[in-house]
């Protein structure tokens, strides 16, 4: 490669890398999605009537294990013509023109039909090839129809081969998409654990906003702090200080609660409105935001705890902008 088209091909790179990286300084606060939800940190929470979507978490210690009952994956082999289809059609293919070529081809340069001669011969040329034609059409036909069903999985409504389980048939599929079909909620969340969880949004906010590093540790967990932590030093590094005031909490649904082991998690949807401004650690000139007027937020909050523990902050999800 020449030097300018190096060139060229680097600057190319470096625009494109700068487009996805840049982050507007509202966004710097948190960095998308990121924490752990237990063992469905990578499934979608539950949707809800105020998080219909979210975005996934990209940003996790809990490692991404592939699920083992995965889709079944149309087989290669189970698509790829057998030798014998190769070979029946070679085989035809090499029939039928070898007719043509030593007949048609024969009579325009007078040979006759291979020296076979007459009209006889001519129409007993002519049928054998129509023959074949037809002959070739069903073998291809037949194969083309296996090869379509060899890579499909399992009808609808018949049972999973690797599972044994009864596959799910298009209306119940549909209704498990619909809101509210896959919400649960297996261990009683109470008025008292919703209050909570309203006041850890208020703390966490307050924490961050005062870059209480100590405050963070006794709200979230590790995990958490240490994303927080990243996300404050890089606004530091950026001469830039978040603040978030006015916190008014709108309203909160529970998406999904659960139990593993010992500890318990709730995936919460909250709705809240606050003035969130980013001003500049030296002269207090806001950089972005609106000082006055607040805006509204929508996240869902994922929190856990030990058996009588207090919960903890454990997980923030960006819901999908419509």
């Amino acid at each position: 490669m020449t030097n300018p088209l190096r060139f060229l091909s680097m600057l190319l790179i470096l625009t494109t890398a700068f487009g996805i990286f840049s982050v507007n300084p509202s966004e710097a606060r948190r960095g998308g999605s990121f924490g752990s939800r237990g063992s469905r940190t990578y499934q979608a929470p539950a949707p809800t009537a105020i998080a219909p979507s979210t975005t996934p978490i990209h940003r996790s210690m809990t490692p991404n294990r592939p699920s083992p009952a995965s889709p079944m994956q149309p087989s290669s082999l189970q698509t790829r013509p057998s030798f014998w289809s190769r070979f029946g059609g070679g085989l035809v293919g090499g029939l039928i023109g070898g007719l043509v070529f030593n007949g048609i081809f024969g009579m325009m340069f007078g040979h006759g039909f291979g020296g076979l001669g007459g009209g006889f011969s001519f129409l007993l040329q002519l049928l054998l090839i129509g023959g074949l034609i037809m002959l070739a059409m069903r073998f291809f036909n037949r194969n083309n129809s296996s090869a379509a069903t060899g890579g499909s999985g399992f009808p609808f409504g018949q049972q999973n081969p690797r599972t044994g389980a009864p596959a799910y048939t298009a209306p119940a599929a549909a209704a498990a998409a619909a809101y509210g079909a896959t919400k649960t909620d297996e261990i009683g969340i109470t008025q008292n654990d919703r209050s909570t969880f309203e006041r850890l949004l208020a703390d966490v906010q307050a924490a961050f906003t005062r870059e209480d590093h100590q405050g963070l540790r006794r709200l979230t967990t590790p995990e958490m702090v240490s994303y927080l932590s990243e996300e404050l030093a890089d606004n530091a590094t950026k001469g830039l200080k978040n603040e978030v005031s006015n916190l008014q909490f709108l309203n909160g649904e529970v998406a999904e609660a659960w139990r593993e082991g010992a500890r318990d998690y709730a995936t919460v949807a909250l709705h809240w409105s606050a003035v969130d401004v980013m001003r500049n650690r030296q002269t207090s000139a806001i950089a972005n935001g609106d000082p006055v007027n607040p805006v509204e937020t929508t996240e869902l909050w994922t929190f856990t705890r030990e058996a009588g523990g207090e919960w903890l902050l454990s997980a923030i999800q960006d819901i999908t902008k419509p």
